[in-house]
C-alpha cells in the first residue's frame, strides 16, 4: 500500500479552538515547598502559558485551593493575563471532584484539556487521571508544573503518560498554537510573549529584529 503525504497537521497537535486550559493552585503556600523547578522559572512559564492562551482566545479555568484560609492568592502572572476572570476556589485536592469546576468544564465543552499547576503528583495527577477515565483527551505542561522533589514530579509525569496523557512544555504550547508564521494575526503576540518570557529563544528574536530587522516568517 502506498502512503500519500499531505500538508496537514497531525490530529494530536493542539489548536486554539480544540481545547481548554486548566491552571491549578499556582499559589504561595504550594510554591514554598516546590523543589523540582526554580520558583522564578515556574512563574515565568506560568506567565508564558497564560498569555499565550489569552492571545489565542483559549478558554481557561483558573482554580485555587483554600485560597483565603491557607494557600494564598494565585500568581499575578496568571491573573494579570485574565483580568476580571473569577477564580474557582476548592476544598478538594483533586480539581475534578469539585462540582463548580466540572460545571465550567461542561460549559466550555471541549474534549481536549491542557493542565498545569502545583503539585504535579497530587493536584495534576488527580484531574488528569479522572478526566481520562471519563473520555477526555488530557495534556499537561510539564515545566509549568512542580512538586516537592524531582522524584515526585518525575514519577507523576510517568504515571500520567502511562495513563495516556501527553506531556508538553510551556514554549512548545505557545508555538504549537501559532504553528505557522504566516498567521499574521497572532504573529506579533507570539513573538512579543516569546521576547518577554521565552528565555534564550526570546533573546534571539530580539537580537535578530534589532540587528537585521529579521522576522520568523522570512525566508
Amino acid at each position: 500500500m502506498t502512503i500519500t503525504a499531505t500538508p496537514t497537521p497531525g490530529k494530536s497537535l493542539i489548536s486554539p479552538t480544540d481545547h481548554m486550559l486548566v491552571l491549578i493552585d499556582f499559589q504561595s503556600q504550594m510554591s514554598f515547598a516546590t523543589k523540582s523547578i526554580a520558583p522564578e522559572l515556574l512563574r515565568n512559564n506560568a506567565a508564558l502559558v497564560s498569555r499565550a492562551a489569552k492571545a489565542f482566545g483559549v478558554p481557561a479555568i483558573l482554580t485555587t485551593v483554600a485560597q483565603k484560609s491557607f494557600s494564598g492568592p494565585m500568581y499575578d502572572e496568571i491573573t494579570d493575563a485574565f483580568p476580571g476572570q473569577a477564580l474557582i476556589d476548592r476544598t478538594s485536592m483533586n480539581t475534578w471532584e469539585d462540582a463548580n469546576v466540572i460545571a465550567e468544564v461542561n460549559r466550555i465543552g471541549k474534549e481536549r484539556i491542557v493542565f498545569a499547576g502545583l503539585w504535579t503528583s497530587v493536584c495534576i495527577v488527580g484531574p488528569v487521571a479522572s478526566s481520562i477515565d471519563q473520555g477526555f483527551d488530557a495534556y499537561f505542561i510539564a515545566d509549568a508544573c512542580g512538586d516537592i522533589s524531582d522524584e515526585a514530579h518525575e514519577r507523576a509525569c510517568q504515571r500520567m503518560i502511562q495513563l495516556g496523557a501527553k506531556p508538553m512544555t510551556a514554549l512548545q504550547y505557545m508555538l504549537e498554537l501559532q504553528r505557522d508564521w504566516a498567521r499574521t494575526e497572532t504573529y506579533d503576540a507570539t513573538t512579543g510573549i516569546a521576547k518577554q518570557f521565552g528565555g534564550a529563544y526570546g533573546l534571539g528574536i530580539t537580537y535578530a529584529k534589532s540587528m537585521f530587522g529579521a522576522s520568523e516568517g522570512s525566508h
